[in-house]
Formats: C-alpha cells, sequence, structure tokens
C-alpha cells in the first residue's frame, strides 16, 4: 500500500474501488455537512454507488486523467481530494477537497492539496492547478488563499444545486507561482 505521511497521524492514500463501503459510510456519517457544497455527497448512498464514483476516478487515473486520494487520520477515513481534471494537452488540472466537521482546523487540506499541487507541477508539468468553490464556501475559498492561489474570476449562477444556481469562483495557481507548502502552515 503506497501512502504519503502528512503528519500528526495522518497520511493521504488512492482512494479506490475496493474501499467503496469505507467511503459510503464516511458518506454516510458526514453527508449533511458536505451536502451544501457537494453534489456527489446526496447522490452517492449505498456501497455500490460508492464503487460505480470511484471506479470512474479509477479507469480516469488508469488513462492518466483524473485521480482521487483520501486522508486519514489515525487510520479513520476523515475527507479526501482529487484531481476533478486532469488535462495534459492543456497543462491544467483542478483540485477539489473534502474534510469531515471535527477534523477541520488542523491543516489536513492544506497539507494534502500541497502534495497533489507538488506532484502535478513538479513532477507531471502543469502549469496551472485551480480550484473551484461557491461563493457560499468561504473555508474552500480559504484554503485557495491559504495555497496562494489569485481569484481569476466568479462563474455567475454557474452551479445548479438543491434546486438553486450558485456563484462559483475560481482561483488558480500557475506552475512559477508555487514554491510548495506555504510557510507558517502546519507541514
Amino acid at each position: 500500500m503506497l501512502t504519503q505521511p502528512l503528519g500528526d497521524g495522518a497520511e493521504l492514500r488512492a482512494l479506490e474501488p475496493w474501499r467503496a463501503a469505507e467511503f459510503a459510510a464516511y458518506l454516510d456519517r458526514v453527508r449533511a455537512h458536505l451536502a451544501p457544497w457537494l453534489p456527489w455527497a446526496t447522490t452517492i448512498t449505498d456501497e455500490p454507488s460508492a464503487r460505480q464514483w470511484l471506479q470512474r476516478y479509477a479507469d480516469g487515473q488508469a488513462q492518466d486523467g483524473i485521480r482521487i486520494y483520501g486522508i486519514w487520520l489515525d487510520g479513520e477515513l476523515v475527507g479526501g481530494v482529487l484531481f476533478r481534471i486532469f488535462d495534459l494537452h492543456t497543462q491544467t488540472c483542478e483540485i477539489g477537497v473534502w474534510l469531515a466537521p471535527e477534523v477541520q482546523g488542523r491543516g489536513l487540506i492544506l497539507r494534502a492539496a500541497s502534495h497533489l499541487i507538488d506532484w502535478a507541477v513538479g513532477t507531471r508539468g502543469m502549469a496551472r492547478v485551480e480550484w473551484r468553490a461557491v461563493s457560499s464556501n468561504v473555508r474552500s475559498i480559504a484554503a485557495a488563499k491559504r495555497l496562494g492561489m489569485s481569484l481569476d474570476g466568479v462563474l455567475r449562477e454557474a452551479s445548479p444545486h438543491h434546486g438553486t444556481r450558485h456563484d462559483v469562483e475560481v482561483w488558480s495557481l500557475l506552475a512559477g507561482e508555487w514554491s510548495g507548502m506555504p510557510s507558517g502552515q502546519p507541514s
């Protein structure tokens, strides 16, 4: 099993289809917290739907595209990060994140996203890393800022969710702007 230590008992691991039961149980536990921001938090409702969703990412990774990773803290799945888009032709990728409410504020998202950005920029040669967040998701926007991203603009009413159209902020980081884990942050 390949893992990336994140410090303080946390680690980053591939979130593979064989972990569908664990992922479904995690979503059952945190669904109300994630549902305002992530449409898939309400559509993945059982082990088969979790397996199908994770398989899409496994297939994407096999084609050198999208990828998904879980964040475990002391052996328990508590969140994750993914490349929702990973386009080698345009050298652009988009990172998405989520975390259980009881472990927020520990720097887990910052550390996990930094590892993904390091790999995407340093190893895979991505020129642009994007981060998209519904404008009302202040925690996600704060994370983008802590990673050193710049606001590119707002896609007005771009995200229909729960019967409402939400504005989406697009944040980005260019390869030349990335220098690794932001200073003064937990490692």
